[in-house]
């Protein structure tokens, strides 16, 4: 496998189809890297669509998607199945339906390769969940291997401790004292 991109290092440029809406004639955008400027962002990467653990992550996103927008940022998901797939994925599945942040499709594969993390043998992306921050150098990496999902309550907890600038323990939680030294 190669190389997994770190905390430190730059987010790779990118121009994706995304699914943005289910709405007729609507449906479609492209989202670039310069999406990721000025704003801490979050970016997630399922194996592939129809499948079962990935509808669980996507639609938890969604449903903390208000605490990721109080605090400045932005949502993204992502897998390497085309945009056509993400759509009649959106239209067949209940909690994928009001989505409201966009899927990009990395169809050709061109960013799960850059970031690394296309699994060797089902070359499909791992579970990766990317912080980050508004200059687009990851603050945050975590993957997972393909059968686990992640817990968005705990990269919300992160991105809290990464905005507060400071040193923060073990266990931290978004109003709690951070160590001054």
């Amino acid at each position: 496998m190669a190389r997994i991109l770190g905390v430190g290092e730059q987010f790779p440029e990118f121009s994706l189809p995304a699914v943005v809406s289910i709405e007729k004639n609507k449906e479609f955008s492209t989202i670039t890297s310069a999406a990721l400027k000025g704003k801490w962002s979050v970016i997630f990467f399922w194996p592939m669509d129809f499948t079962f653990v990935c509808p669980t992550e996507i639609a938890s996103f969604n449903n903390e998607l208000e605490e990721f927008e109080d605090r400045d940022a932005q949502v993204f998901g992502a897998s390497t199945d085309s945009q056509f797939v993400h759509l009649a994925w959106r239209k067949d599945h209940e909690d994928l339906r009001k989505l409201n942040y966009p899927m990009l499709a990395d169809n050709k594969k061109d960013l799960s390769i850059a970031l690394g993390i296309l699994h060797d043998v089902e070359k499909v992306p791992l579970r990766a969940t990317y912080i980050v921050d508004p200059d687009g150098i990851i603050r945050w990496v975590s993957v997972n291997d393909l059968s686990v999902g992640r817990n968005v309550k705990e990269i919300l907890r992160t991105l809290d401790a990464l905005q507060t600038d400071e040193l923060c323990p073990c266990n931290w939680e978004r109003g709690q004292a951070t160590i001054h030294v």
